[in-house]
């Protein structure tokens, strides 16, 4: 019994115009296309008939355009085509699943790599033989011999399809390479793009960009046509391997072809730009990539907030904020990181503060990373609140911790001084099993004791330390310095340096620069002569610049060369602390013009920047980096600078005021407590600003009067 029926096609004719040399897989699609024509086609079906039919081709299907493929969609046919179809009845009768495509999801105009599922090979039966053989091949010594040896059983003649299958096989990029040039070698079929291309990604992974640079040249030389796939290769690799100049020619390259980047080369090189410092290159990139149809990823503005974090460009960091709003872009968790580390490092720390909690609005849970960054930035700022909010948020919701941010939650307390969260954190650590404290806990505890004056708890932790065998560090050692410096603990002092030596920990600027303002507080000269003892076996020069300004007949020139000398071998964040505590010690010895002399050669070297400031209304002076020695120094020297101007009747502004500041850590030593009482023993008419907090005001005429008083003959004030 036979059935007829017919049904009416619509088939596209087209031309293709690609390069009759170039390989079937890169056909290029049409954009025009010749106008359909309608065929009718009849089909005759029987129930007695073979279903082992094989159907016949449509000879018009040879003609249509075939579209661009990406690497995995192009060695997918290769299980196809390495023997003949088999019968197709059995699928045919099968229901295939159906692909939903969304239909308001707009169709990119930039490239994409795609990975697609691959079909099931068990019901191949070379496919199984060819993997057998790539498995001896991986097995085998990673030696030439060894495989030219295996090489010599290939179960079928090579060609384009097996020989494909066997390189995209091969893990080790060593044994990759040798057969891919025992391929070349051969002569079995034309190398085309494909095959450059798996073995670039197998060099990619073993991060060998010379022998992949090499290979690309070799392409160029041989007129085979580079894809788009193979910049990108060449690219991220270039990136993995750090040679961001390389990344950059290539993609020029690239981009003089005329191809189109893909999503990952865009990335790739907008992360190249960043990490050389190319701001200007970045944007450029970004816009006109946005502008050619590429929706930027996630990756990409991570790449974007990273860059301008690091800078502590805030306006930067706004532009990628607002892109990202632009293209409608939710930022997920690693985005939200980068952001929120990037207003650390910018100094922005309420923005920092908005975007966590907008990453909590938004559902998500922040992770160890995010919880550690937020931490930071806090403890930095010191916010009390905020910290305190933090801490119960991560106890009350269970969010997730690692030891990084036990440990930064610790020198968040520190920095705040919270010494009940602090003590609680520390005690579960201990009860903990995974989290146990270390060097760095127990430094964070003693910077907590140290800051607060609780000597007797700093050392019972100093004890404690050894007890349970954590190794002491160069700061946990100066905090303790410090802290036993203040309270006239030299013995213990002594003791604390002399396990530091023996633990082989090496004293670094900070650490001397703690024994040298110790040196300041001592009362009597035995105290002063352990100190510079211990600060002898850390800094020798240091002890011998001590002694000569302590010598009132070395000349100024002298004390000039050789503190020179002195700061040229100490690290730039350590100088101004050195001399800082240097004037303290000339004060502390009652060398008030040796003291004077430091001050002006610290001006000199750059060490006080900031410490006048003139405008046409008001003078100021501002301390807020000077240890209380150095401050009254600089007072007295600015009001001797005043008394001469006054002396030659110059013009005076309005207002003059001194800057102190006001510590923002809960145990910080007021310096503002120690100025006002100077000036109050000079009778100077500097009051306390209504306005501002730790600063100091006095109006022209007041300071007139006074200053006048000072100065024996009469002076004639020029407003």
């Amino acid at each position: 019994m036979a059935a007829t029926f017919s049904t009416a096609l619509d088939v596209h004719f087209a031309v293709s115009q690609s390069d009759p040399k170039r390989p079937f897989f890169f056909t290029k699609r049409l954009k025009h296309q010749k106008p359909s024509q309608r065929f009718r086609i009849s089909c005759k079906t029987s129930e007695s008939s073979s279903s082992s039919s094989k159907p016949q081709q449509n000879p018009l299907e040879e003609q249509l355009p075939k579209k661009t493929q990406s690497l995995s969609e192009q060695l997918q046919p290769l299980s196809i085509t390495t023997l003949p179809k088999k019968d197709q009845a059995d699928r045919l009768s099968s229901n295939p699943k159906s692909t939903w495509v969304n239909p308001s999801k707009p169709r990119r105009s930039v490239l994409s790599l795609q990975r697609q599922k691959r079909s099931p090979h068990a019901y191949n039966p070379q496919l199984r033989e060819l993997k057998l053989f790539a498995k001896k091949l991986n097995d085998c010594e990673n030696n030439e011999g060894a495989l030219l040896s295996v090489l010599e059983q290939f179960p079928h003649q090579p060609n384009r399809e097996n020989s494909l299958l066997i390189l995209n096989s091969l893990k080790p990029w060593q044994k990759a390479y040798l057969f891919f040039n025992w391929l070349k070698t051969n002569h079995f079929f034309p190398m085309e793009t494909i095959f450059y291309n798996v073995m670039m990604k197998c060099l990619r992974f073993g991060g060998q960009f010379e022998v992949i640079e090499e290979l690309a040249n070799e392409m160029v030389s041989n007129e085979i046509p580079l894809d788009n796939i193979t910049y990108s290769t060449i690219i991220s690799c270039a990136r993995r391997c750090y040679h961001f100049d390389k990344a950059v020619e290539w993609f020029e390259r690239m981009y003089r072809t005329g191809l189109m980047p893909d999503e990952v080369t865009y990335s790739a090189i907008l992360d190249v730009y960043a990490k050389l410092g190319k701001v200007e290159e970045v944007i450029s990139l970004y816009e006109r990539g946005v502008a050619s149809g590429w929706k930027p990823d996630m990756v990409t503005f991570s790449v974007l907030a990273k860059m301008f974090g690091v800078a502590g460009d805030y306006e930067g960091i706004k532009y990628v904020l607002q892109e990202m709003k632009s293209v409608k872009v939710r930022p997920n968790l690693v985005v939200y990181n980068t952001l929120i580390e990037a207003m650390g490092r910018a100094g922005k720390p309420g923005f920092a503060r908005n975007l966590f909690e907008d990453l909590i609005e938004s559902g998500l849970t922040p992770n160890e990373k995010t919880l550690t960054a937020i931490a930071k930035i806090y403890g930095k700022a010191r916010w009390e609140k905020d910290a305190l909010k933090l801490w119960e948020e991560m106890k009350s919701k269970n969010w997730p911790v690692d030891f990084i941010l036990y440990n930064t939650l610790l020198t968040m307390f520190a920095d705040i001084g919270l010494v009940e969260e602090a003590e609680q954190l520390f005690i579960d650590m201990k009860r903990s099993e995974n989290f146990k404290p270390d060097s760095w806990s127990y430094t964070a505890m003693l910077n907590i004791y140290a800051s607060g004056g609780n000597v007797d708890k700093a050392m019972e932790l100093f004890e404690e330390m050894f007890e349970v065998g954590v190794e002491l560090n160069v700061m946990g050692t100066t905090c303790l310095i410090q802290c036993l410096g203040k309270t006239q603990r030299i013995e213990e002092l002594v003791r604390v340096f002399t396990v530091s030596i023996q633990q082989e920990i090496e004293p670094d600027d900070r650490l001397c620069g703690c024994l040298l303002s110790v040196v300041s507080l001592c009362d009597n000269r035995e105290d002063i002569d352990k100190v510079l003892a211990c600060l002898h076996q850390a800094n020798p020069r240091l002890v011998e610049f001590v002694e000569l300004i302590k010598d009132e007949k070395s000349s100024l020139n002298t004390v000039k060369e050789e503190f020179r000398r002195v700061l040229s071998d100490t690290k730039d964040d350590a100088r101004r602390p050195f001399c800082n505590s240097l004037i303290d010690i000339c004060r502390s010895k009652n060398l008030h013009e040796r003291a004077h002399d430091l001050l002006y050669l610290g001006t000199l070297y750059g060490l006080y920047p900031r410490l006048h400031n003139r405008t046409a209304d008001e003078w100021s002076l501002n301390v807020r980096t000077l240890f209380v020695g150095a401050a009254k120094t600089a007072l007295e020297e600015w009001m001797g600078t005043l008394a001469k101007i006054v002396k030659r009747g110059e013009a005076l502004p309005e207002l003059f005021s001194a800057q102190t500041g006001t510590g923002t850590h809960k145990f910080a030593q007021g310096l503002s407590n120690s100025f006002g009482s100077h000036l109050k023993e000079l009778g100077a008419p500097f009051k306390n600003s209504e306005d501002k907090v730790g600063c100091f005001v006095a109006t022209r005429e007041d300071l007139l009067l006074w200053l006048q008083s000072k100065i024996p003959s009469s002076c004639t004030v020029i407003s």
